[in-house]
């Protein structure tokens, strides 16, 4: 039987569009998310891609990189100049990029602070972020005490019964407060936790006066925890730094006398960021 013949190079290039379109059809989410974010790497590392250019480069159909662009665009992370007809990247990707360089700045600016924390109050020492309503813990320097508080970086926790979240909370007025932590139920985890809206917000106007905030056995009983904000060069709370351990060790006579300390912390990673220390924002928040 002879051999099948094997497509000559021309008709190779000719089925090339049919591949393509079969390459392409019905693709599943996990493929879709893979050849956007291919597509987001090359607009990325380019000064402006025409979409000829980035469907010769990924390999996709021009109507398949167009439609994925346009999703990409609709969300931000990528713009389309009508006059050079170019795809350049969005102000959201470069937004998402800044935050990692800021949180990676973050954690590593604060490290020295942590520690002198640690060594200070002889309790842990950590550093969270807000993230859609959460505190999400990024670094920490533990207590050498046998019976200490450990959070692992990238664990959340609700930002109502957290001493960071809360520091994070007073720098907020009252209503975008309210408009995070409406439309959800404020968990009760213990007897302590401030699990009412008005509870929070009068909590809120302490931590506001005084400068820091106490978590008083609100999410773990046994454990307290406080904290102060940290601020970008906006003047915007990005972050906390807290100190936490065992209630029994944390009495409320030596939680006044770290409370400034944990504050000065703050105000010192702020300073290191290149951030504004938020003493001119007193008088524009609250209600």
């Amino acid at each position: 039987m002879p051999d099948k013949p094997q497509p000559s190079r021309q008709d190779q290039l000719r089925a090339k569009p049919g591949r393509k379109a079969a390459e392409n059809a019905a693709p599943s989410s996990v493929q879709v998310l893979d050849r956007s974010l291919k597509l987001l790497d090359l607009v990325a590392s380019s000064d402006g891609a025409a979409l000829t250019d980035l469907s010769d480069q990924s390999g996709m159909a021009p109507s398949t990189v167009h439609r994925l662009l346009t999703s990409l665009a609709n969300h931000g992370m990528v713009t389309h100049d009508a006059e050079t007809g170019a795809w350049i990247i969005g102000l959201k990707a470069f937004e998402i990029g800044n935050a990692f360089l800021r949180f990676r700045k973050l954690g590593t600016i604060s490290r020295p602070f942590l520690k002198q924390l640690m060594e200070h109050s002889g309790e842990t020492a950590n550093i969270g972020i807000e993230d859609g309503g959460d505190v999400v813990f990024i670094s920490q320097v533990e207590s050498h005490a046998p019976m200490r508080a450990f959070f692992r970086p990238g664990r959340r926790g609700p930002i109502h019964a957290s001493g960071i979240g809360k520091a994070i909370l007073s720098t907020w007025d009252n209503a975008g407060i309210e408009r995070l932590l409406s439309p959800r139920p404020l968990t009760g985890f213990t007897e302590k936790t401030r699990d009412t809206l008005s509870k929070l917000l009068a909590d809120i106007e302490t931590i506001r006066s005084r400068g820091w905030s106490i978590d008083d056995e609100e999410h773990t009983l046994g454990m307290r925890c406080l904290a102060a904000p940290i601020f970008n060069e906006y003047g915007e709370a990005i972050a906390g730094i807290s100190v936490s351990g065992p209630a029994v060790r944390l009495p409320d006579e030596t939680l006044a006398a770290l409370g400034p300390v944990v504050k000065a912390a703050a105000d010192g990673v702020t300073r290191a960021m290149g951030g504004r220390v938020a003493a001119e924002l007193q008088g524009k928040i609250g209600s």
